[in-house]
């Protein structure tokens, strides 16, 4: 699938409404919906659609792909935001709705997801679990760990397809093995890593193709791709001078370039972490294996020779053996005689049997199948390795099978054989799930129901796998005639099955073959060679040979003890395919499947092309007449009460309130939910354990109700914690104004506990601003917004909106037209670009901010002091610095036309509300009454202009010296109260306190319980539990501590960076959630929860 797009695509993918008129033409998107069904009917919908290039179609939530040979451009980012976030049913069939539900289902329900992706070869499988992992990847995390596994798990596809595919006459790019890769995801609903399982490699397309077919891609993209010093070292030329890669007399492949594809192996490689030595070490066995394809024989009277010495010596070369060893390991077979047995010692001996031509070129090939096999593993280890690099743990996995499709040739072999069992055994898996175990769980619980018939292959199954099955006979006969192989042993393995089976009803022998009546049809199979490729080994003397490389990396391949290994029974092929199908079962069956059903169109692999009867054939095997049937006539989910009501209870105002949660059972819950939600009683059934839901539409509704929920209440909470942040950050804005303006400038009485609220002309709703700034700017959020007088060229004032984001500001003109008002920018200025500000020392409202480009501004606005902390908090951000402020009873700035003017400010007691304006020349005088004095302190309640500063009313810093109120006192059992004992407000006889000093209420001595003052008296209470302070006669003062919980980085300056561990001092508790307390002579506010008092 491709990355462009036209607009008309991408708008019909956008939408999930059917017209009656579209559904005549393109059929409907759910097979489901069709007015009739039958074989017919779903061919027809599956056909309109593909003449319109909508390869997807539903079957309730099994997603039917037709391969459409070409590049539609309905793939790629751009695609992701139409299905990110939204259910099946809001949008066209895709792929992506199917790995948007897997990933979705994995994050909200917190099980293990698997899609199994099904189809003959060349239906387009490997194509949609490519599609499905590139969506994955673009809707979870960004960290450097998610996105080196992401790196990995997308880099692992062109790795595995350059070793594992091949060109067939059916599949330009057919997975010769099959693989289920396992994506692990992290508590976020990020990969975190990764496992896959290869099954069966088609090893002997190593040394055989038909006509018209290659060998794997990596040959070709190595002969094609390597340089010219890599082509000498390996003694490499083109592919059409190596026998193992020219029999199909195909070199080149539509669509594929196979230098460039050399190239992305190699980037792969690097990704996976393969070392430089590692890919050297695979290029000389591929190499090695091209150059051992060469090596002829020929027989000579009784004995056997190699036809031309120079492959032999250059294959031996780059597997790193002498090419003596390696020739006599091909010539002559070792076997040895005697040997231990009975509880005694019997001599052994060992005997050198040569081989003729036919069994020499026998054991070539079984040595190049079998290095290239095992290197193949190593690549898949190496991936896996790959994938778990950083050993993050995992929560959930979401697993994509990629396997060989069902395989019908004019001449199958032991491959197809497996092959097509192990299809066999996924067609049964789905046939549980879908079919019979549905139907079975209706009868259990109690739920009305029509039986569906449907064609059940466990028979088909037992007759390949069970106990006395085929595979168990194949075994059989490889175990006692072991040392036998050849067309002799191939027959005794027919004649068995034909006495076995000769009565069952899907099984049928003739002459050198027999014939399975599989799900997909009648398959002839051939069953010469079969017994050889089952033993699936090597002579011992081969893998000693092999053993002797200089090449590590080889010998790693091999590191079996082959003198144990002949006392133990051999593992066959035949075993080890049963057995990986086994767990493979296993596997999926802890995970929630969700189904692809590939179909091919054709078999000349050409777009457009349709061949209604293989079409017709694939609908039938594949059992989507069935599918439908059982859907229409089921329920679309179905789930244990205490799940249901656990997802959906706080749909409900009695199952989910203030009061807590629902404590009734919980078949009473999902009732209440569903009366409550006015579910009708035909869209849901109770059964004994469960809740069916009967329309994928009801469902859809409750999970758009549970997302609209999940979102209003985190809208809630994000709006409460903006809000407290927002008003938090104003207060600290607020704090630097006072900081700024204290002593320098008079103040207004109406703005001193003015609050600070950034947007004062509804920006957020201002459509029209929004498009100047977004047009104009780059990425820039807005930081304040409020409508200013700004002074023209002759003095006048004029009314514009001034706009400040995190990196300009701008000056916005409106004009009104025809009752419809327009908007102009007529200036952005970047806020690096202010040089100062200057302010008048009075209590006028004009600011001028002066440009180091172009001309200065100067505008009046009434929030001066809070634009002032607004840019000087965005300047310090962008450039580092402190934007300088000067105050001045005469300012001089530039205007447009490069001249210069000046504001002289002049106090007039008789300009009372607003100030009196008085051009002369280049010069305006602002007349301006006397405001509130410049030492006004207008900081916030709570908030200090330095955390070093003195706290007002004089005397110690805050936590050191005397106690708060001042007055000597012992640290224990007596001290002064907070007022001291004695003094005058400020002082007390301890030094002088930093807020309210003198006696305490009341006034007295009088002495109190432990040696202190009561209330009333002159000693404090607060020293009856320790006191705050320190005092003359007790020592060094007690003051409260807290200890770290938790680390916790500062969000704002006055707040208190701390690691876990750390002990602070107390100063005082404002609220139940934040503190004020001083550590390292640094004093600010520190969030309660994070810290314990020390008792």
């Amino acid at each position: 699938m491709g990355t462009n797009c036209s607009p008309a695509i991408l708008s019909d993918m956008q939408g999930n409404k059917q017209t009656s008129r579209s559904v005549a033409t393109q059929g409907v998107d759910d097979l489901v919906m069709l007015p009739k069904v039958g074989e017919a009917e779903i061919v027809e919908n599956i056909h309109k659609r593909y003449q319109h290039d909508l390869i997807y179609t539903y079957i309730g939530p099994v997603l039917i792909s037709v391969n459409p040979y070409k590049d539609l451009g309905n793939a790629g980012e751009q695609f992701v935001p139409i299905y990110h976030g939204r259910f099946p049913h809001e949008n066209t069939p895709h792929l992506y709705a199917l790995a948007e539900e897997a990933y979705r289902s994995m994050k909200g329900d917190g099980g293990n997801q698997c899609v199994l992706i099904s189809g003959e070869s060349g239906a387009g499988k490997t194509e949609a679990a490519k599609i499905i992992m590139g969506y994955i990847s673009f809707v979870s995390g960004k960290s450097d760990k998610v996105e080196y596994v992401k790196n990995v798990v997308l880099d692992s596809n062109p790795l595995l397809e350059a070793f594992g595919n091949a060109k067939t006459l059916r599949n330009n790019n057919s997975s010769r093995f099959g693989k289920y890769f396992e994506i692990q995801f992290d508590n976020y609903g990020d990969p975190c890593g990764g496992l896959i399982t290869n099954y069966l490699l088609e090893k002997s397309r190593v040394v055989y193709q038909q006509n018209g077919e290659r060998n794997f891609h990596f040959f070709y993209n190595l002969c094609a791709g390597a340089n010219q010093q890599e082509k000498q070292k390996l003694s490499l030329y083109g592919a059409e001078h190596y026998y193992y890669i020219n029999q199909g007399n195909t070199f080149t492949v539509d669509g594929m370039n196979d230098a460039q594809d050399y190239q992305e192996v190699r980037h792969a490689m690097n990704t996976m972490g393969l070392t430089a030595g590692d890919q050297e070490s695979v290029l000389r066995l591929v190499a090695g294996i091209l150059n051992l394809g060469n090596v002829a024989f020929r027989d000579q009277g009784k004995n056997t020779s190699v036809a031309d010495p120079q492959p032999m010596q250059a294959a031996a070369a780059l597997f790193g053996v002498d090419p003596f060893l390696l020739q006599n390991s091909l010539l002559f077979r070792v076997i040895q005689t005697g040997g231990a047995g009975g509880g005694g010692q019997k001599r052994g001996s060992t005997y050198n049997v040569p081989q003729n031509s036919e069994q020499a070129l026998g054991a070539k090939d079984a040595l190049a199948r079998e290095v290239y096999s095992r290197m193949f593993d190593w690549i898949v280890a190496k991936i896996n390795a790959a994938l778990q690099k950083y050993k993050m743990p995992f929560k959930n996995v979401v697993g994509i099978l990629d396997i060989y499709g069902f395989e019908i040739f004019d001449n199958n072999g032991f491959e197809q054989f497996c092959i097509n069992y192990v299809n066999e055994k996924l067609q049964q898996y789905f046939i549980e799930l879908t079919l019979k175990a549905e139907q079975e769980e209706y009868v259990k619980e109690g739920i009305k129901w029509t039986p569906i018939k449907y064609f059940n292959n466990q028979i088909v199954c037992e007759l390949i796998e069970g106990k006395v099955g085929i595979f168990g006979l194949l075994d059989d006969i490889c175990y006692t005639i072991h040392a036998q192989s050849g067309s002799g042993t191939d027959l005794r393995f027919l004649e068995k099955l034909v006495g076995s089976f000769s009565q069952h009803p899907h099984f049928r022998g003739f002459n050198n073959a027999f014939c399975i009546k599989h799900y997909a049809g009648d398959v002839n199979y051939n069953v010469e060679g079969m017994t050889d490729k089952n033993k699936d080994t090597l002579f011992s003397d081969v893998i000693e040979m092999l053993q002797t490389s200089k090449s590590q990396f080889l010998v790693s391949l091999f590191p079996e003890d082959v003198k144990g290994a002949q006392k133990k029974r051999p593992t066959t092929a035949g075993l080890k395919i049963k057995t990986s199908a086994g767990a493979l079962m296993k596997a999926l069956s802890a995970c929630n499947p969700h189904y692809v059903r590939c179909i091919k169109p054709n078999d000349n692999k050409r777009a457009g092309d349709w061949n209604e009867a293989r079409v017709r054939h694939q609908v039938q095997y594949l059992g989507l007449l069935e599918n439908v049937r059982v859907r229409r006539a089921g329920f679309a989910y179905r789930a244990p009460f205490e799940r249901f009501l656990n997802r959906y209870k706080k749909l409900s105002k009695n199952t989910w309130g203030i009061w807590g949660e629902w404590k009734g059972g919980a078949r009473e819950g999902c009732e209440t939910i569903c009366r409550d939600l006015g579910l009708e009683n035909g869209q849901y059934q109770m059964g004994k354990t469960k809740i069916f839901i009967r329309f994928p539409e009801a469902l859809f509704h409750l999970e758009e109700m549970v997302e609209r929920k999940d979102y209003e209440c985190a809208m809630k909470i994000q709006g409460a914690w903006k809000k407290w942040q927002l008003a938090k950050h104003a207060l600290e804005q607020r704090r630097r104004a006072a900081e700024v303006l204290r002593g320098n400038k008079e103040r207004q009485r109406n703005s001193v506990n003015r609050n600070y609220t950034s947007d004062y002309m509804s920006y957020d709703c201002n459509f029209a601003l929004q498009q100047i700034v977004q047009q104009n700017g780059h990425q820039e959020s807005v930081i304040f917004a409020d409508q200013v007088l700004k002074l023209n060229r002759r003095n006048r004032p004029e009314r514009r909106d001034f706009i400040v984001t995190t990196q300009a500001f701008y000056i916005v003109a409106r004009a009104q037209q025809n009752n419809e008002v327009y908007y102009k920018m007529t200036r952005r200025a970047a806020l690096a670009d202010i040089s100062g500000l200057s302010l008048s020392p009075l209590q006028d409202n004009y600011l001028v901010m002066h440009m180091s480009r172009e001309y200065d501004n100067l505008i009046e606005n009434d929030k001066k002091s809070e634009i002032i902390a607004v840019l000087m908090e965005a300047y310090e951000g962008l450039t580092g610095r402190r934007l300088p402020v000067q105050f001045s009873d005469r300012i001089t700035y530039k205007i447009k036309s490069g001249d210069t003017r000046e504001l002289a400010f002049i106090r007039n007691e008789s300009a009372q509300g607003q100030p009196i304006l008085k051009k002369a020349g280049r010069q305006l005088k602002v007349e301006i009454s006397s405001g509130l004095p410049k030492e006004t302190d207008t900081t916030p309640q709570g908030m200090y202009l330095q955390a070093s500063a003195k706290p007002r009313g004089g005397g110690a810093p805050r936590g050191g010296g005397a106690p708060r109120g001042g007055g000597a006192a012992p640290a224990q059992g007596g001290g002064a109260a907070r007022g001291g004992a004695g003094g005058p407000r400020g002082g007390g006889a301890g030094g002088a306190a930093p807020r309210g000093g003198g006696a305490p209420r009341g006034g007295g001595a009088a002495p109190a319980q432990g040696g202190g003052a009561a209330r009333g008296g002159g000693a404090a209470r607060g020293a009856q539990r320790g006191g705050r302070g320190g005092g003359a006669a007790g020592g060094a003062p007690a003051r409260p501590q807290a200890k770290a919980m938790f680390d916790y980085e500062a969000q704002t300056a006055d707040e208190i960076t701390f690691r876990e561990g750390d002990v602070m001092f107390i100063v005082r508790k404002d609220s139940e959630d934040w503190w004020e307390a001083e550590m390292n002579g640094k004093r600010g506010y520190i969030p309660a929860n994070h810290v314990e008092e020390i008792k």
